[in-house]
């Protein structure tokens, strides 16, 4: 039993360690445009879920989550450039997705120097295996 358990948590680390590495996440505040930059780079081969799909498809949509902090406001919600759009076999529907590199930006009104912290939830998938949906925590310093 013991050993079926820790072929368990290996399996689950190396499955977690191979969709980071296919995946390559950036964080960053744009003090022009006053934004909030999410910046994926997707391997080649694999894609990245738009956040505007239909949870009862299958994959997971891509989705943002922000900590309370007084120090700033979010404005509107998270914007991404047009997605792909494709028919996926797997899942039998007209999915929509990035490839390469995407860009996501959220706008925000902060009243002083802060740092807005969070996470970002994600989905990749190539066109025979999906990995299980992976969590990335970010922390964006704003200065003014």
């Amino acid at each position: 039993m013991k050993i079926q358990t820790i072929l368990l948590i290996l399996l689950f680390f190396a499955f977690n360690g191979f969709g980071q590495s296919k995946i390559q996440w950036e964080f960053s505040y744009d003090s022009e445009g006053k934004s909030l930059c999410f910046t994926a780079k997707i391997a080649e081969g694999w894609h990245l879920y738009s956040q505007h799909i239909s949870n009862e498809i299958g994959p997971v949509p891509t989705s943002f989550s922000f900590e309370n902090n007084s120090a700033y406001k979010l404005i509107g919600e998270v914007n991404e450039p047009q997605p792909m759009q494709k028919y996926d076999e797997t899942f039998e529907a007209m999915l929509d997705f990035f490839e390469d590199k995407v860009v996501f930006q959220q706008r925000v009104a902060a009243k002083k120097d802060t740092i807005v912290s969070g996470s970002v939830i994600y989905m990749l998938c190539n066109d025979s295996m999906c990995l299980p949906p992976n969590e990335e925590k970010f922390a964006i310093v704003i200065t003014n």
